[in-house]
């Protein structure tokens, strides 16, 4: 199934971290923590945090700066993922995204059914690429956030995972965008 090829080296790549919450700051930023912690554990690089109210212009204007930024392969973002009227990060990261990786949001489901049962229904989990830049967005929960790290990102951001990572597609993320002869 699943394995990290010794032979290959190990890539870092830079991951943007952003919080989306109307109530916290950066002391109760438990989820933002998490993944700050886990990616940096992992070797990777914590290129940017940031923290937003859950406002979706505000958000998808965030995640294109930082697409738009060469020091940033990726964007994490935390919360607003439910079903509340405040809950907007989903709408947000789909106005930005140039294609979406359906699988990532059966793949955190799946992860989270085995984790907190038929609750993990209500988790709109979703993951995109655009101008480059692999996005995804996580549940606000440092559970959630762990669960999305440790099951799923962490052997996708590892140029050892075999059969495939998305680190070694990354310089073709764009491909459309560069001009042909």
């Amino acid at each position: 199934m699943n394995r990290i090829d010794e032979t290959r080296e190990f890539v870092p790549v830079r991951i943007a971290v952003l919080t989306v919450s109307d109530t916290r700051g950066p002391e109760e930023d438990k989820s933002g923590d998490t993944l700050a912690e886990r990616l940096t554990s992992a070797g990777h690089i914590l290129a940017a945090r940031n923290i937003l109210r859950d406002e979706r212009s505000a958000i998808a204007a965030k995640l294109r700066a930082w697409c738009a930024d060469p020091a940033i392969d990726v964007v994490l973002t935390t919360g607003g993922t439910g079903l509340t009227g405040r809950d907007v990060t989903v709408e947000a990261h789909r106005d930005v995204y140039e294609k979406e990786i359906e699988a990532f949001g059966t793949a955190f489901t799946i992860v989270s059914m085995n984790k907190i049962g038929t609750s993990a229904i209500q988790s709109r989990a979703c993951g995109g690429v655009a101008q480059g830049t692999y996005l995804f967005a996580l549940p606000g929960s440092p559970g959630a956030c762990r669960d999305a790290w440790d099951e799923i990102l962490s052997a996708q951001f590892d140029y050892r995972h075999r059969p495939c990572n998305f680190v070694e597609i990354m310089p073709r993320l764009d491909e459309h965008l560069k001009r042909r002869p």
